[in-house]
């Protein structure tokens, strides 16, 4: 717990982080801070596909558009708080000249976006109302 409470604090402290071993080459944190950004759009396009189902398609059964966009956002929150983690990782493995983080994250949200677009395959097939 304690190491988690530490990690989520370097979140916020990057400046700690510049003090860790070397500095890589600017490329590589450039590229970091290229795939951090892609996460967050990952997690902006899965919140906003969350809202889109909750208010898009009203005359859906409310438990499937709940049950949908509630899974979409919850990917959301969970690629997004990813993202940071991931960047904070990646960065002092860069500095201390460590193999970078492996992570089952990208599966597990695949897997999950995979299963929400089989809801909604299954839902479109059954149709609206149910």
């Amino acid at each position: 717990m304690i190491e988690l409470v530490r990690h989520v604090r370097l979140w916020f402290a990057p400046r700690e982080i510049r003090e860790e071993g070397e500095t890589p080459d600017y490329r590589f944190s450039l590229a970091n801070e290229r795939t951090f950004l892609a996460w967050l759009r990952t997690a902006l396009a899965l919140i906003g596909g969350g809202f889109a189902v909750d208010q898009f398609l009203p005359d859906l059964r409310w438990a499937w558009r709940v049950g949908l966009a509630l899974a979409l956002l919850a990917a959301g929150v969970l690629c997004a708080l990813r993202a940071v983690n991931h960047w904070v990782r990646c960065e002092r493995a860069m500095r201390r000249g460590e193999d970078l983080p492996l992570s089952p994250f990208p599966a597990v949200l695949s897997i999950a976006v995979a299963v929400v677009a089989v809801a909604m395959i299954v839902v479109v097939l059954v149709g609206w109302a149910g």
